[in-house]
């Protein structure tokens, strides 16, 4: 496999039956265990309409979309050695990368809520989220802080 990700290996996606968006599809498709994709559904259309209901907006997916840019990181860290040292250098996150980011860390945050169902858990991170609170958005922000911290190695990137 290339070391760099090449049109060729990204696969498209179906978009969902209910809103026919490709993002709720990827998120259905990362919240899915064991290949039940209806149960997947279920918990994501579910939580999306109880966040709606509980910030008392019309559409849930505002509400998702919303979320998500607050979650959507802008710099990452990357591990590269120069002379005989490892430096984290700063780099822009773009594209299908992001996207990728913005979901698994929500879906990762939803996961390590206890005591409530994965439906529950769905919504109070998207209400955090669309809040700009909670830990899908404090991963992102530790990111951030991480990559401006290095900043000064930011001349070690290769373009």
């Amino acid at each position: 496999m290339p070391r760099k990700t090449t049109k060729s290996l990204v696969r498209d996606v179906e978009p969902d039956r209910l809103y026919n968006s490709q993002q709720i599809a990827k998120l259905i498709n990362r919240v899915m265990l064991g290949g039940k994709k209806q149960l997947a559904e279920r918990l994501v259309y579910g939580g999306m309409q109880k966040a709606a209901n509980k910030l008392k907006v019309q559409n849930p997916l505002e509400v998702l979309d919303q979320a998500f840019k607050n979650v959507q990181p802008y710099l990452e860290t990357r591990s590269r050695r120069v002379g005989g040292a490892n430096y984290q250098i700063p780099f822009e996150v773009k594209g299908q990368r992001q996207q990728h980011l913005t979901i698994l860390w929500f879906v990762a945050a939803a996961r390590d809520r206890k005591g409530m169902s994965m439906e529950d858990r769905i919504a109070q991170e998207l209400v955090d989220a669309y809040n700009n609170t909670g830990a899908a958005v404090k991963k992102k922000e530790d990111v951030h802080k991480m990559a401006e911290a290095n900043r000064a190695f930011a001349h070690f990137a290769r373009t």
